[in-house]
């Protein structure tokens, strides 16, 4: 695993503008909002022989409760090389306010040579055998399946919706996002990525804590990347990036649950059929009604990024699927909205109808022998997660406002969308439409095709 800190040079237009160090950014933002100065007087009060001393000022003030002072950094971006799938997911769901991207499945084509080694990833030694042959062979008929889809649409172009007028080109990269979209959940959730972050100070203090929290090697050892590199931007904050006892145990307890859970149900390997829960909470105080109608909160609307009204902004929604396929997870769980929540507790096993192989049956019955295998050890049972593959069936939920819950449908349902997010999304709005009808006819819910 390689962690690397991105510094940003400012523009050539903006050469005349201060330049500061994050930490004295967020040092002349604390004193600029305790004075009617000015900034030019507050940088002009900054020894730049030696602007630690400024900085020192004012972050002491963090220890006493003054956190907000580090979420003033400006954004650092960190990307991370040779991280587990896994891992990757976790970082999103743990630092809920981050900005970033994930390498995608649908432009890349993974093989054995993704897989970490046991170590790694800390697969309890007498699983690692079993783990490891496991692993292969699902990369083995992840890549047969590709290539029978692949194949079938040369054969059979009509099977992929194409516009008119498209040339090779797009023809092309339409058939092979096809095979990818649907071979995909063949592929191991311990299989190494690569991912970007970019985070304030404060975030970042708080996600490395929760990061060192958790009880698995892998984590621990990323956090400890991250940290070095953070110490050469904002050396004061990560002395607050540390695992807690707090952190512990609530890591503790979720792992624990599923882990439980496995052992008590075992590992279904049947797809589960969809159940979708939506509540919408828009209650109003009497003294603070709605300033306008429905209609009005959409006026002017174009599309997906255009701006809503208050009367939309206000409600509250809460979506929950009952069998989210962690490879939809992955990117379901990157919406920065509201609070998102999984336990990765194994449900079912999702499969796309167009993708039979006469492997797959053995490769299933492999992958549930190995998570229970796993989840049954005395040490090492949380690394059951490295046992599962992106077809795995979980709930999920996803709390968040209206306004923001409408954009997701509209882009999860909307061109080149992942076919499988479209369902997803289609049946939440379906819920949404009987709970407010009156706002149905403002979302612009798409097909997803083309997949592009």
């Amino acid at each position: 695993m390689k962690v690397t800190a991105i510094a940003i040079r400012p523009p050539v237009a903006a050469k005349e503008c201060p330049a500061v160090t994050p930490e004295l950014l967020a040092s002349v933002l604390a004193r600029y909002s305790r004075s009617n100065k000015g900034l030019d007087a507050i940088l002009a009060s900054v020894d730049q022989s030696n602007p630690d001393a400024s900085v020192d000022a004012i972050f002491r003030f963090v220890d006493y409760g003054h956190a907000s002072i580090t979420g003033m950094t400006g954004g650092i971006a960190v990307a991370i090389d040779g991280l587990s799938m896994f891992l990757a997911y976790k970082i999103f769901d743990i630092a809920q306010l981050c900005d970033g991207q994930e390498s995608s499945t649908r432009y890349i084509k993974l093989d054995r040579s993704s897989i970490p080694a046991p170590d790694e990833v800390d697969i309890p030694p007498n699983c690692v055998k079993q783990w490891e042959l496991f692993t292969a062979h699902a990369f083995d008929t992840y890549r047969e399946v590709y290539d029978m889809l692949d194949d079938n649409v040369k054969r059979n172009p009509d099977i992929i919706a194409l516009p008119k007028g498209v040339d090779a080109k797009v023809v092309d990269r339409i058939r092979k996002n096809y095979a990818l979209d649907r071979a995909r959940y063949l592929i191991p959730f311990a299989s190494k990525t690569n991912a970007a972050y970019v985070m304030t100070a404060r975030v970042w203090a708080d996600t490395l804590c929760r990061l060192d929290s958790l009880p698995l090697p892998e984590a621990k050892a990323c956090a400890a990347l991250i940290r070095a590199e953070l110490d050469k931007f904002v050396p004061r904050m990560t002395r607050h990036s540390f695992k807690t006892p707090a952190g512990e145990s609530q890591a503790g307890q979720l792992l624990s649950h599923s882990v439980n859970e496995i052992k008590k149900y075992g590992v279904c390997v049947d797809c589960i059929p969809d159940e979708v829960y939506l509540e919408v909470a828009n209650d109003r105080p009497a003294f603070l009604l709605d300033l306008q109608s429905m209609d009005g909160a959409f006026d002017g609307k174009q599309n997906r990024y255009s701006e809503v009204g208050t009367s939309v902004r206000r409600a509250m929604v809460r979506a929950a699927w009952n069998n989210m396929a962690i490879a939809e997870l992955r990117d379901l769980n990157r919406h920065r909205s509201g609070y998102r929540f999984s336990p990765l507790c194994p449900q079912g096993f999702y499969i796309p109808k167009e993708v039979k192989h006469p492997k797959i049956g053995e490769l299933l019955n492999e992958y549930k022998a190995l998570v229970e295998s796993i989840a049954s050890q005395e040490t090492g049972a949380a690394t059951y997660v490295y046992a599962l593959l992106l077809g795995t069936q979980v709930a999920f939920e996803h709390s968040t406002h209206l306004d923001k819950f409408i954009y997701e449908i509209e882009l999860r349902t909307g061109l080149g969308a992942h076919f499988r997010y479209a369902e997803h999304l289609a049946k939440a709005s379906s819920i949404l439409d009987k709970k407010i009808p009156e706002i149905s006819r403002f979302i612009q819910e798409g097909n997803a095709e083309p997949e592009f």
